[in-house]
């Protein structure tokens, strides 16, 4: 009996070997290996704050990204989700950074309800959405008016910043008009 229990297990074991040896050279030949996707940046705190402006119509959002890593901004987008009177309107800054300091149409993507009209005595700060990156200490600042979106105290907006190529988002912030 001993000597009829070798062949079997030999022959197993080359069975064995034969298929390890299929599945290793079949994952190198037709690369069913997984692939290593790009990482999202990871901003490990942010903040955020919406804001009335005092003798005008509308309100400015202010988003900081306060630690965590830098987000360049050609890969990135904001999008915007404002509760206006009980209606939602979605808009996406897009093709980033801006060129000028003022939101250009082919930077709006959804509903119009940023206020494009920079040069005309309102103040926020546009710099981040202009630099080659968006990094710890600085802002994202952008103006909502009253004709684009009535926001009355309860009212909310939810600002998320995309990272495009992982299609992460590396900042939510929701905020309430008071």
């Amino acid at each position: 009996m001993d000597r009829a229990v070798a062949p079997v297990v030999s022959t197993i074991l080359l069975v064995a070997i034969a298929v390890i040896l299929a599945a290793t050279i079949s994952v190198f030949v037709f690369d069913f290996g997984e692939e290593v996707e790009e990482t999202a940046p990871v901003v490990g705190q942010s903040s955020g704050e919406f804001s009335a402006q005092s003798g005008n119509d509308g309100r400015i959002v202010t988003i900081s990204h306060v630690a965590g890593d830098d987000i360049p901004v050609r890969e990135m987008e904001v999008a915007v989700a404002a509760t206006c009177s009980g209606r939602t309107q979605r808009g996406r800054l897009v093709n980033l950074p801006l060129e000028s300091n003022k939101i250009e149409q082919s930077n709006i993507n959804g509903t119009d309800i940023f206020d494009n009209r920079y040069d005309t005595g309102y103040s926020w700060d546009l710099d981040a959405l202009k630099s080659e990156s968006f990094t710890a200490g600085e802002k994202i600042e952008f103006r909502i008016p009253d004709g684009e979106c009535g926001l009355t105290r309860g009212d909310t907006v939810t600002v998320r910043v995309i990272h495009v190529p992982t299609n992460a988002v590396v900042i939510e912030q929701e905020l309430t008009a008071r």
